[in-house]
């Protein structure tokens, strides 16, 4: 991705909330400046990954196949300086941008509209040994109703409403009629290692630096 593309939707983002009436973290507007000036105090934000994290999947495509997401307060596995056992993440889904087919082997997470769009996803549930969808019929969650769900099937859910995913549920997901302000809550998060995509291109994207950012991604802290 060029830095250009993520400051554009970045920008964009931060736009959105403030439409929705979503307030952020003083932190997040934080500048690659206002960081050189942080010390340890700001650890639980760099060690847990707290902030923005814009993506494209490893496809090139960040318009069609890409999220914009930040994470806003998460604990660490197996680090006993961070033990809060839940995330919460607000994106953006852009109208008609996907985020493609992956499940997590261990987080359980609940998506909520926040405003904009529908969100549309299909699901799909995974053999535990291939780790390949399956067609078997789904249960899930949707505002705590169980609701049986064909694999493939488009769900439509709307702002104010809520979906589970479980572990080996493969996910789909994008908006429809307008761009879609999404919310995460889960447990501990671990993009480095809880994330099984169907078709493996990269989580984190490389970064083509054609103008200086304007914000840090959760990857580019510098150290205290």
């Amino acid at each position: 991705m060029k830095r250009s593309e993520i400051n554009k939707n970045i920008a964009e983002a931060k736009a959105l909330m403030a439409k929705l009436n979503f307030h952020l973290p003083q932190w997040v507007y934080w500048t690659p400046e206002d960081w050189k000036s942080k010390g340890k105090e700001c650890d639980e934000i760099r060690d847990c990954s707290l902030g923005w994290d814009l993506t494209d999947f490893g496809w090139g495509d960040f318009d069609n196949i890409g999220l914009t997401l930040i994470t806003i307060r998460n604990g660490k596995h197996g680090d006993g300086r961070y033990p809060k056992p839940y995330c919460e993440k607000i994106m953006v889904v852009k109208e008609n941008q996907v985020t493609p087919e992956h499940f997590h082997w261990l987080k359980t997470e609940d998506i909520i509209n926040r405003g904009g769009g529908t969100l549309c996803m299909k699901l799909w549930m995974a053999d535990r040994e291939t780790e390949q969808p399956t067609d078997k019929e789904i249960e899930v969650s949707i505002d705590g109703v169980k609701t049986r769900v064909a694999p493939g099937e488009t769900i439509r859910i709307e702002p104010g409403h809520s979906i589970t995913y479980v572990p080996y549920l493969y996910h789909k997901f994008w908006g429809e009629g307008g761009d879609c302000l999404v919310g995460e809550v889960s447990t501990t998060n671990d993009d480095a290692a809880d994330n099984r995509f169907l078709v493996p291109k990269g989580r984190f994207p490389r970064i083509e630096e054609d103008e200086a950012p304007e914000h840090l991604l959760c990857t580019e802290y510098p150290e205290a």
